[in-house]
């Protein structure tokens, strides 16, 4: 199976905002070592606070490791290219849909910046929106008439446009009721199959990572406290971190 991303010893520090501490750095990721294969999909977890976030922006090349190795193996060329082979969709996709824009206009804005004018936007962007279960009626539909969940799936359609060979999906699922969480956990799958993109999913809750993940990351204090594939994690837990969290989990549901 190909690697598709390496770390080796990645580690972050931030500037601390504390009183006491102007000037220090306060470390947020310390050594983070792991592998990602191709056309898996990877869970992160952890409690909040535990680097998750920092953790997909790191990879997605937003901010920068202060050590370590970052590796990368894509199957295609993407130098001289505007955008990134890893795309990432934050948890409040909406700052990235202008509210006075058209849905169309913004989606084919982003795949003339990949394919230049050689392909037809407006066909692609149709076929975006279709894959994330929204109508071409869309395409004329403006930023501020659209709901949350709406907002999501425009912003992801923006994204599978250009044809990451990553996606990284930080907190895809909160603030979102049951059903909602089932639909856009169906999406996932369905993107990961349709599109064959190597996905990262971070999110809290560990029910979900459990359905959708092939292996699962657990992060604590900003480091990988066990990483496995996710049976392995459920049904054999080796840190007493990972137990305490699947059993927190647990009561969540239970209650």
């Amino acid at each position: 199976m190909k690697i598709l991303l390496k770390t080796e010893n990645l580690s972050y520090d931030a500037p601390s905002n504390e009183v006491f501490s102007k000037g220090k750095n306060l470390r947020i990721l310390n050594n983070i070592s792991f592998k990602l294969f191709e056309n898996e999909i990877l869970g992160i977890a952890g409690e909040s606070g535990s680097g998750k976030t920092t953790l997909a922006k790191l990879l997605a090349g937003i901010i920068f490791s202060n050590t370590g190795k970052l590796t990368f193996d894509f199957n295609n060329e993407w130098s001289g290219i505007k955008t990134k082979p890893v795309q990432i969709l934050f948890q409040n996709s909406s700052e990235i849909i202008n509210p006075i824009r058209k849905v169309g206009d913004i989606i084919e804005e982003a795949i003339r910046i990949k394919f230049g004018e050689k392909v037809n936007s407006n066909e692609m962007a149709i076929s975006s929106l279709r894959l994330v279960g929204l109508n071409e009626d869309f395409t004329e539909r403006r930023g501020f008439e659209l709901s949350g969940g709406e907002q999501q799936r425009v912003a992801l359609a923006r994204i599978i446009s250009v044809e990451p060979e990553i996606l990284i999906l930080d907190e895809p699922f909160s603030a979102q009721d049951v059903e909602s969480q089932l639909n856009f956990l169906k999406l996932i799958k369905k993107i990961s199959d349709e599109k064959k993109i190597t996905l990262i999913i971070v999110s809290h809750d560990l029910n979900i990572l459990r359905s959708l993940c092939t292996r699962i990351m657990i992060l604590s204090k900003g480091e990988i406290v066990e990483m496995d594939k996710t049976e392995k994690i459920f049904s054999a837990p080796k840190s007493e971190f990972t137990k305490q969290l699947i059993k927190a989990t647990s009561l969540e549901i239970s209650s």
